[in-house]
């Protein structure tokens, strides 16, 4: 049953996702309005998600967020936390690959948007002018979203944090708030497949700073496993109570960690 639920989910979350988009176009003149946009579609998604795929997003620890600037460094299993973490900022900013930027429409909203695109064939010139872009969006009193990891990890899979997010919180001065989640286990990374039940997103009691950039990292880095570990544990004990295949056990684990 559920395979029909992600099926169908995907058929109308892509359409939602053009329609919006061209119905957007306008916004494209204003990046207040390209945000507007982006927040109506992920809210709109998060709604489909929950209605045609069975998958509800709770939040936790939402009192945790303090307000104006800031770095939120989140972990990163699976697209449901791009989508969910744009509904809990009022201004938030992606930093991410400048590749996205080149996809028709998404990446014009992308670009309208004030995100800070990283041109990573550019080595370390690349880091300053993130640096230059992620101060501009702090100054604006943005809310700037990272996944330290750099890229989607399955659940489970050994932590591989890059150094880039010591950078900028060394650079910004801004509080960061660590996120942890355990969204690969309903929305797998590069699967269709969507997994009835409640996935968590849960933001963590935000680092101050001024720390050194090693006791900051570990800092973070300790809070975001420690917290997505415990939520992957319920979210396999909720996956099992529904009958469906625990995601990081035996055999599973092994695949997850080599996808």
């Amino acid at each position: 049953m559920h395979i029909l639920r992600s099926i169908a989910f995907n058929i109308v979350f892509y359409l939602a996702t053009a329609l919006i988009a061209i119905g957007g176009l306008p916004a494209l003149v204003s990046e207040r309005a390209c945000i507007r946009v982006a927040r109506f579609w992920a809210k709109v998604s998060l709604w489909l998600l929950r209605v045609v795929g069975g998958v509800r997003v709770e939040f936790r620890g939402l009192h945790h967020r303090p307000p104006g600037a800031l770095l939120v460094a989140s972990k990163h299993q699976s697209a449901l936390e791009t989508l969910a973490l744009v509904t809990a900022f009022p201004d938030f900013a992606y930093i991410l690959k400048r590749e996205l930027l080149w996809i028709p429409l998404f990446g014009w909203f992308l670009s309208r948007s004030g995100m800070v695109a990283i041109d990573r064939s550019k080595g370390t010139r690349a880091m300053a002018a993130m640096n230059e872009a992620a101060a501009r969006a702090i100054r604006d009193g943005r809310q700037l979203i990272i996944f330290p990891e750099g890229t989607r990890k399955a659940p489970g899979s050994p932590p591989a944090y890059k150094l880039g997010i010591t950078h900028l919180y060394a650079a910004l001065g801004v509080p960061c708030l660590p996120v942890a989640l355990n969204s690969g286990l309903y929305w797998p990374r590069r699967q269709l497949t969507r997994r009835p039940g409640t996935t968590v997103i849960e933001f963590l009691a935000p680092i101050a700073p001024g720390l050194d950039r090693t006791a900051f990292l570990e800092e973070m880095q300790t809070r975001i496993e420690a917290a997505s570990d415990a939520l992957l544990a319920s979210g396999r004990a909720d996956l099992a109570a529904r009958g469906h295949a625990v995601p990081g056990t035996g055999a599973v684990a092994e695949q997850s960690r080599t996808a």
